[in-house]
């Protein structure tokens, strides 16, 4: 491949990672001295025209776009951000290290009961669908993880979630040892002994 032909890949790829539009010096700095990006710019920009994106002049820099004539066409969605809650955090950990799993599942892990709204935010999400039934009293809906849950988590499967070591690493567990029930009232007779002396 041409030393050219390398310049173009390069100037295409910058680009195409960019968010805002690309000055003629920032791309210059990536190519090195000597480098014709005026030139390289308007065989990229030919290269393009007729496509379904263009390489364009833009607030004194450099961006691909989208064809003028395809606007008519194209609509803009944009997804509204909405933050979880942590209950619905903590339900969506449930489902994902668990699965598949029941709601009475996910309330006993949690130790508390479910909000009303909780597991559908998880759906309308996107992360989180019903996958059949337990075979039991009831037979209640078993939850998993989709495909869109892996994707906007960055995973290529489930067994890319962090393990315990991992969570902890990363400061998400608490380290602190869990107080086991048949202790805790040992615990509080000694509080209160040392309480009244």
């Amino acid at each position: 491949m041409s030393e050219r032909a390398q310049q173009l890949r390069l100037v295409e790829a910058l680009l195409f990672a960019a968010a805002e539009p690309v000055g003629e010096e920032a791309l210059s700095r990536h190519l090195g001295e000597g480098a014709d990006v005026a030139g390289l710019l308007r065989e990229l920009a030919q290269s393009y025209a007729g496509r379904g994106v263009n390489l364009v002049r833009l607030a004194g820099g450099w961006a691909f776009r989208t064809a003028p004539d395809l606007a008519a066409n194209l609509r803009i969605e944009r997804p509204v951000v909405r933050k979880l809650s942590r209950a619905a955090i903590e339900t969506l950990a449930v489902i994902a290290y668990h699965q598949p799993v029941t709601r009475a599942e996910i309330e006993q892990i949690r130790g508390v009961a479910l909000g009303k709204g909780t597991i559908d935010a998880l759906m309308e999400a996107g992360w989180v669908r019903p996958k059949g039934r337990r075979a039991g009293p009831g037979r209640p809906l078993l939850w998993v993880t989709t495909p869109g849950f892996l994707v906007h988590f960055g995973l290529d499967s489930l067994n890319e979630l962090p393990g315990l070591d991992e969570l902890r690493a990363a400061g998400l567990l608490d380290l602190a040892p869990l107080i086991l029930p048949e202790r805790a009232g040992e615990l509080a007779t000694q509080q209160g002994a040392s309480a009244e002396s």
